[in-house]
């Protein structure tokens, strides 16, 4: 009772509770067994993985077949197509309205013309044959030549367009132009339409650095917000805006003074988002007002 104390090896001498000691033992030793099945069960699941994929992807693997990792493939498969690569849009829809704005031009009476009616008109026309046999179907390869020559063509559509329709407004207001109300309304409307045809080019030829930019995704931020990119699922999964988007864009422009579901976001959109109502408004209204004034 009252000997002496035993210390307790590696203690203080208290009688409080021993130092632990690290355990050590064959318990905390890795298991070979385990961590092989750990192994088979990850390799089954990749196998099934790449199974479902293939069902997914029609037999193409572009997420375990990709060389740049799955992470970066995984992003790639599952982007919206207007954000990633895809194939290049086909060029026959905008060849197909520029001929027909070609052939608005050609229908103007010669007081409209520039010169020669066939000058602007036929280098046009020149101008897209070139276009369309450098690059006949789709627009995939980069060129600083096709690019000039593309917004040289353009600017040509606009050129002749607002030639017209500046000799329009002016013989309208001194009176010289628009005795009869049959052809200034054809008149007016062949250089309404054409406008839409010019702008809807120019915004097709712009938004996110034109198509062959777009189509190799160089730019991520777009122009223009299109509907199906506010609700992308609403929309197919290989959406990407076209020529005929544009067009559409263009059109609602141009009969709505105004922005209606596609919204500019840059200031060069809104700009010249401003400048083709501006024109459509001044045309439409001088032409109504002068055919309705004619009437009666």
């Amino acid at each position: 009772m009252g000997g002496p104390q035993v210390q307790e090896p590696g203690g203080s001498g208290s009688t409080g509770s021993p130092r632990s000691e690290p355990v050590t033992g064959p318990d905390l030793e890795p298991d070979p067994c385990a961590e092989q099945a750990h192994v088979d069960s990850l390799r089954t699941v990749h196998a099934e993985l790449v199974g479902l994929e293939g069902l997914l992807c029609g037999g193409r693997h572009p997420v375990s077949g990709a060389g740049g990792g799955i992470a970066r493939a995984a992003r790639q498969v599952h982007l919206p197509a207007w954000q990633r690569v895809t194939r290049g849009e086909n060029r026959w829809p905008v060849a197909a309205v520029i001929v027909i704005a070609i052939g608005l031009q050609l229908a103007l009476p010669d007081q409209l013309v520039l010169q020669s009616r066939w000058l602007l008109p036929g280098l046009e026309l020149a101008l897209l044959v070139a276009l369309v046999i450098a690059s006949p179907s789709r627009l995939e390869r980069e060129s600083t030549v096709l690019r000039a020559g593309s917004l040289a063509l353009a600017g040509l559509l606009s050129l002749a367009n607002a030639w017209s329709a500046a000799l329009l407004v002016l013989g309208l207001v001194s009176g010289s132009l628009g005795q009869d109300a049959g052809p200034l309304l054809a008149t007016g409307a062949a250089i309404w339409l054409t406008n839409i045809i010019a702008f809807a080019v120019w915004y097709w030829e712009f938004d996110r650095g034109g198509p062959v930019a777009r189509a190799l995704a160089r730019r991520s931020l777009p122009d223009f917000q299109f509907v199906q990119m506010q609700s992308p699922d609403l929309a197919h999964p290989d959406w990407e805006p076209g020529f005929v988007d544009y067009l559409y864009l263009s059109f609602t422009n141009a009969t709505a003074f105004s922005p209606t579901d596609t919204m500019p976001l840059t200031r060069w959109a809104k700009l010249t988002m401003l400048a083709q109502s501006l024109v459509s408004l001044i045309t439409v209204a001088l032409v109504v007002a002068r055919a309705v004034n004619i009437l009666k």
